[in-house]
């Protein structure tokens, strides 16, 4: 059956497309592949997936990258399966295993486990694995490591919001796993190996959530490039993202002065619902519901927009 004619770029292709990542393409891989099913230039991610990673990998199209480092900046959900047994220097599958075929059980039990997971729960601070896309002197830490130059990364400060352990069978650990922004989960199952003197390393990982995307929104690559004209109709569009700030409904007047990026008086203001923190980012909405940017309160009271999406 031949594919299906991808729609003509046009105006109102804004939102979020939730896509379902499968393993093998990188992050980098599929915005591109999306970007020619969609016909679409201006498309993004809000943070990356490994390669041998699947799950869900929000993409930004049009005016939504306007948005993408505060929809980036939210707590991130996975399911990973850790090897226990051996290490690899990459943390992952990937990498080189010492010896051959699966790593034996090291016959570590689930109260082992449990009591090493403890340090990995709350905030820590967690290294970078070498293999990495974190820069160190403006050059990506992969780069150097595969020149056999170790890549000097410092620990940063991460945190899970919940670890507990799924299951355990003959040396593969299934856990789950809600963590920061900026978190390796390839880290935690190297220092996990480490932890309990066995070693250990990544050898599934799908991410089920990314802030408020679950897996129930996403679509899969395939049906992307198949049916493209399906995919843009499973768009999340502007006006339901970053559904925790509080809106602000515009006058007409007000409509106008937003749009060209002025403050914004009360009397610009034709709803506020609920009040706004001091300095706390609000949500900007026309007469008709569009999304029209975000905006903060000065000192001064007035409502100074930083991103404007018309």
């Amino acid at each position: 059956m031949p594919k299906a004619q991808s729609p003509e770029p046009r105006a109102g292709v804004d939102g979020v497309l939730v896509i379902d990542k499968p393993v093998g393409p990188t992050s980098h891989d599929v915005v591109a592949r999306v970007r020619r099913a969609l016909r679409q230039k201006r498309i993004g991610h809000t943070g990356t997936l490994d390669p041998l990673a699947r799950g869900v990998l929000p993409l930004v199209i049009g005016r939504a990258t306007r948005l993408a480092s505060l929809l980036s900046s939210t707590e991130k959900e996975y399911v990973a399966g850790i090897r226990l047994g051996a290490a690899t220097e990459t943390y992952d599958a990937a990498g080189r295993v010492e010896g051959a075929g699966t790593p034996p059980d090291p016959g570590i039990g689930r109260d082992a486990v449990e009591s090493a997971l403890e340090r990995f729960r709350g905030a820590f601070e967690q290294t970078p694995p070498a293999y990495s896309a974190k820069k160190v002197g403006g050059v990506a830490a992969y780069t150097l490591a595969r020149k056999q130059q170790a890549p000097a990364l410092e620990a940063v400060q991460v945190a899970t919001r919940s670890l507990y352990v799924l299951g355990l069978d003959a040396g593969l650990l299934t856990i789950r796993v809600v963590t920061t922004p900026g978190f390796y989960v390839r880290s935690l199952a190297h220092d996990l190996g480490s932890a309990l003197g066995c070693g250990g390393y990544l050898e599934s990982l799908e991410r089920t959530r990314a802030g408020p995307f679950e897996l129930t929104d996403a679509v899969r690559l395939q049906e992307v490039e198949h049916d493209a004209l399906l995919a843009a109709g499973r768009m999340i569009p502007l006006e339901r993202l970053l559904p925790e700030l509080p809106v602000v409904r515009l006058t007409p007047h007000g409509v106008t002065k937003a749009s060209h990026g002025n403050a914004l008086t009360p009397a610009d203001l034709a709803a506020l619902e609920p009040g706004p923190e001091p300095t706390a980012p609000v949500r900007l909405f026309d007469p008709d519901g569009r999304l029209l940017g975000l905006a903060r309160q000065s000192p001064d009271g007035l409502l100074r927009p930083f991103v404007v999406l018309v």
